[in-house]
């Protein structure tokens, strides 16, 4: 292999000091340049023998020779076979430790001379500093990755109401960020390809006053929990620069229905997608729990939960909070959200479900448990002391109320002036636990009429049914108040497959 000629100048030190050039800080580059300019063979090899960058013809090297320069016991060794000569050179870490973090071999026919080995020593200054960039870069890498683990950790804390841990893990890195009792939640959508710079642009916006994650379950989502109030102003004024990107935010919660907030600021960022301003703000609309009345509504909700309360506090809190989420979102964006698998999803409401004796593949029942689950989640334990009645108001008693009754008529009546008959699409499909095709086969129209009937509905209706969860619950009860579904019994345990949907 022939290497270039070069004059009495410095023309190889100026090509060498490009290769620190920030355009040109590659390692197989440089190598290469090596290799032309001695007229070598080159191999570059981290200490345990991995291959980092060659040019030419591997050269054979002698293992227990490899082994010395690589461990530090001698920083440079020169070898002759008979055709080639061999020069093995120690790339050395920083610092007092001998050992080397990568090992150069240069080979070539002709002996080394004064002008091969200054472009041989030079080239392994500039091999170091390379390396030592490429490693604090892996290990900013690293801390970064450390970091995000952890606030996703913080999340899935607060998902599950253990609100004592969370704070003990955010102490650490981001005191006070959880110190105040209540926070909102947002939702911010981009692109899957820029939602790390979108996750580090929130984090610089909020100047570290908020939890800044990447959502686990949609790749494309930034969750980013605020407690101060000028979050959601640096959120609006960051998507308000980046077209394409939508914000949903929750209201104000406490920290221990971070999963409730989550639910709101999901539903809020749908709305965002076809708001001019790109964001939205979870609607505090008329919800049908709060027409009805509250003692007794809540005192039925801790009857239908008192089974729950045998349960370490934990445990409890755990189960009902994977519960929630369960009743509004996947299986699998569920487990995604909380950090486990769909199986622990699916083995925890099985156990809720057993123990209220719920069947939760009944879409009424889903409802029900939902306003149960929610009601406690609001405003916490009825009856701390066990001291509640023994027979509390029963379900369908808590739907009798004028106020309840005249809400749900106004919004099923919206339905009433579309001549496709969509009020009775939409109960058939509630019947049929949100199935197309029995419902279809009741109304002897097509699965795919079902399909679009519902979807028409949506718009009249202001609400979600097909993606499920709280706005698919809510028309559920309006049915159930006008009487146009039974209200439910308790049944058996839900054991659908693993890999269903939870709120089908």
């Amino acid at each position: 292999m022939s290497r270039p000629s070069y004059g009495t100048g410095s023309a190889w030190a100026r090509e060498l000091l490009d290769q620190l050039r920030p355009a040109g800080r590659d390692l197989n580059r440089l190598i290469a340049w090596l290799a032309r300019s001695t007229g070598s063979a080159v191999r570059l090899q981290d200490a345990r023998g991995h291959l980092l960058a060659e040019a030419g013809e591997r050269p054979a090297l002698d293992p227990a020779v490899v082994a010395d320069v690589a461990a530090g016991r001698v920083s440079a060794a020169a070898l002759e076979d008979g055709t080639r000569h061999v020069r093995l050179v120690g790339i050395r870490h920083p610092g007092p430790d001998p050992a080397a973090s990568a090992v150069l071999a240069v080979a070539r026919p002709e002996p080394f001379d004064r002008h091969t080995t200054d472009i041989l020593g030079h080239t392994a200054g500039v091999l170091e500093l390379l390396l030592r960039e490429r490693e604090l870069a892996n290990a900013g890498y690293r801390l970064r990755r450390a970091t995000a683990d952890l606030r996703l950790a913080i999340l899935q804390l607060l998902m599950v109401e253990d609100i004592v841990s969370a704070r003990r893990v955010a102490a650490g890195l981001w005191p006070g960020l959880l110190e105040k009792d209540t926070a909102r939640v947002y939702v911010i959508e981009g692109t899957v390809a820029e939602r790390d710079r979108l996750a580090d642009e929130c984090g610089a916006a909020t100047s570290g006053g908020a939890l800044v994650v990447r959502c686990p379950a949609m790749d494309e989502h930034v969750i980013v929990l605020g407690p101060a109030t000028e979050v959601e102003e640096r959120l609006r004024s960051l998507v308000a620069v980046r077209p394409g990107t939508y914000l949903g935010g929750s209201p104000r919660q406490r920290l221990a229905l971070t999963a409730t907030a989550y639910g709101q600021a999901v539903t809020a960022l749908a709305v965002a997608r076809f708001s001019p301003e790109r964001t939205a703000v979870y609607a505090e609309r008329t919800r049908p729990a709060r027409l009805m009345d509250p003692a007794a509504l809540h005192a039925w909700s801790a009857a239908v939960l008192r089974p729950l309360d045998t349960l370490p506090y934990h445990v409890r809190a755990e189960l009902l909070a994977t519960t929630r989420l369960g009743l509004e979102f996947t299986a699998v964006s569920t487990a995604k959200v909380l950090g486990v698998s769909r199986n622990t999803v699916r083995a925890r409401m099985d156990r809720v479900a057993a123990l209220l004796g719920a069947d939760f593949s009944a879409l009424a029942v889903r409802a029900v448990a939902h306003i149960a689950l929610n009601t406690e989640a609001a405003h916490g334990p009825y009856d701390p002391e066990g001291n509640a009645p023994a027979t509390p108001t029963g379900f369908a008693d808590l739907l009798g109320g004028d106020a309840l009754r005249a809400w749900a008529e106004s919004l099923l009546g919206r339905l009433d002036t579309d001549g496709r008959d969509l009020r009775g699409t939409l109960r058939a499909w509630l019947a049929a636990d949100a199935n197309a095709g029995p419902a279809a086969a009741a109304r002897g129209v097509h699965a795919q009429t079902v399909r679009e009937h519902v979807r028409a509905a949506e718009p009249v209706l202001e609400r979600r049914l097909l993606a499920g969860g709280t706005d698919l619950y809510e028309v559920v009860l309006a049915h159930l108040v006008t009487g146009e579904l039974p209200v439910p019994a308790l049944g058996t345990a839900n054991r659908d497959q693993a890999d269903a949907a939870v709120h089908r």
